[in-house]
């Protein structure tokens, strides 16, 4: 287990089922997590596992058909301020500069224009985007793009950050940069994580922890403690054992799925 004492985000026996047209499909099934504060934890699994119907169930973008998720003890029933999400898609305003996007989700929740100035400065330098400020998101590059939306995120304060394959779109050399500098950002910021990816080394690079789900409908298969100092060095043996024994599990899940 981790250090971590208190539990941020607990997820209780909960199923999410969606109507199709085909009938009823269970994309979730009974999954039981706790997340603890401060805690960085990727979620891992097949396609159409359920991995970002999990998430978007704990930020409260959807609800449980049955079971309950918590945030610091109360019952999720919709999003929470205390949460934001990063998505694939840089999701930023084209027609708002990169300080302008960085400030939005204070604006909408009325902080003051002087305020929510130092609070956007403070963000960018974080992200190392402070010669950027007045740019817009087309004369960016795309990892830049994904380190504004990192910094939107961040400026509102929110205790548990949800991350849906953020960096998915970036090519390798890129990706990697970003998952450094992500690391970097949370050991400054103390933030709880929760990222969804599909791949095995970002998961051992990034995780203190990786939950594991079965094919659909989706169960938390495995949790596993990844015990390896920071920085990790994917080049080292130990990394290289971690990633073969989660690169089987989910091999052994996708290949019994097929025999069923």
């Amino acid at each position: 287990m981790s250090d971590y004492d208190k539990v941020w985000v607990r997820v209780n026996h909960a199923t999410k089922k969606f109507e199709t047209r085909k009938g009823m499909v269970t994309a979730l099934e009974d999954v039981n997590l706790e997340i603890h504060d401060g805690e960085f934890v990727c979620l891992l699994g097949p396609s159409g596992c359920g991995k970002t119907t999990l998430l978007r169930m704990i930020s409260g973008l959807d609800i449980p058909t049955s079971g309950e998720i918590t945030i610091d003890g109360k019952v999720v029933n919709g999003p929470s301020p205390k949460m934001t999400m990063v998505f694939q898609e840089y999701s930023l305003y084209p027609w708002r500069t990169v300080a302008e996007n960085v400030g939005f989700g204070l604006e909408m929740t009325g902080v003051p224009a002087e305020q929510r100035k130092l609070e956007v400065e403070k963000q960018l330098k974080l992200v190392g985007l402070e010669a950027f400020a007045d740019s817009y998101p087309y004369e960016l590059s795309g990892g830049m793009r994904q380190r504004a939306a990192v910094a939107r995120a961040l400026a509102t304060d929110p205790a548990v950050m949800l991350m849906d394959e953020p960096f998915g779109a970036l090519d390798a050399q890129t990706r990697n940069k970003m998952q450094r500098e992500l690391l970097n950002i949370w050991q400054a910021t103390k933030k709880t994580i929760l990222f969804v990816t599909h791949s095995v080394d970002e998961a051992v690079y990034l995780a203190d922890r990786i939950v594991i789900l079965t094919p659909r409908p989706g169960r938390v298969h495995e949790i596993d403690t990844i015990s390896l100092s920071r920085p990790r060095d994917r080049t080292s043996v130990e990394f290289a054992q971690y990633r073969k024994k989660v690169l089987h599990m989910i091999e052994e899940l996708e290949t019994g799925n097929q025999n069923i």
